[in-house]
């Protein structure tokens, strides 16, 4: 089996330097995980690049939630795939579905002829899907590139079978990028039952916020306050623990 590429999701710079700094292959860059990820800043995305060494792929999603978009927050994913592909981005991370849960042919043609020459990865929106299946070949349609699947499930290991038939069902059509709890104790038991091409996940940790002073009487967007000094964090020894056991796991197919 040869060695799966290994993508790390993160939250803004700290977190691709994080990733990065643990041996990543490649990033998607995302704001607020708390959220499932969304489409970071400019000034983000910028500065990411600056001291990028390995491919960054942002996430184009304007709000949390679910994949059927209004037409004004269409727009909004075109204006934001340009901005990406004017700054040079190499990929972009995207999916759209109709409010029967099939995915949106038309929007992601249009998305995807927007985003070249970048690549194009569709999101956990897959997911969402009614039919694994249906949705794989309406993506070949779209010529998307990747996909990347929990195979239906909240966790690989939960969804392995309905992964392994996404694989299957691919045909080396489009890449299969596994992901959902992914970690050093499970990452070579989906790879190897899976067949993914790629495996994505977080390696995230909660770290305490350095302010010195903290008012304990206000909250930002309602959310406990506990949570105003507690962030997010790439655990750089996580990333590197758990790609050490995806590697250890193809060489011993081999």
């Amino acid at each position: 089996m040869a060695h799966p590429l290994i993508e790390i999701c993160v939250e803004g710079i700290d977190g691709f330097a994080a990733a990065q700094a643990g041996g990543a292959d490649r990033v998607e860059l995302c704001a607020s995980l708390l959220e499932g990820g969304l489409t970071p800043s400019l000034g983000v995305i910028r500065q990411t690049l600056a001291v990028a060494m390995i491919p960054v792929h942002v996430i184009i999603r304007p709000r949390g939630g679910d994949f059927l978009y209004s037409e004004l927050e269409f727009l909004t994913m075109l204006d934001d795939l340009r901005a990406c592909r004017d700054l040079g981005v190499p990929g972009v991370v995207f999916g759209c579905l109709t409010a029967d849960g099939r995915v949106d042919e038309v929007r992601m043609t249009e998305l995807v002829e927007a985003a070249r020459p970048m690549t194009v990865t569709c999101h956990r929106a897959f997911d969402m899907t009614r039919d694994p299946d249906e949705a794989i070949e309406a993506l070949v349609r779209c010529g998307v590139d990747r996909v990347l699947t929990s195979g239906q499930h909240a966790t690989a290991l939960a969804g392995i079978d309905v992964l392994k038939r996404t694989h299957d069902a691919a045909a080396g059509r489009i890449v299969i990028m596994a992901c959902g709890g992914l970690d050093e104790g499970n990452v070579a038991e989906v790879l190897r039952r899976s067949a993914a091409d790629e495996l994505h996940f977080s390696a995230l940790a909660k770290a305490g916020s350095r302010m010195a002073f903290r008012n304990p009487d206000v909250g930002m967007g309602g959310t406990d306050l506990e949570r105003e000094f507690e962030l997010t964090i790439t655990d750089s020894a996580a990333v590197r623990r758990t790609i050490a056991a995806a590697r250890k796991a193809a060489v011993v197919a081999a």
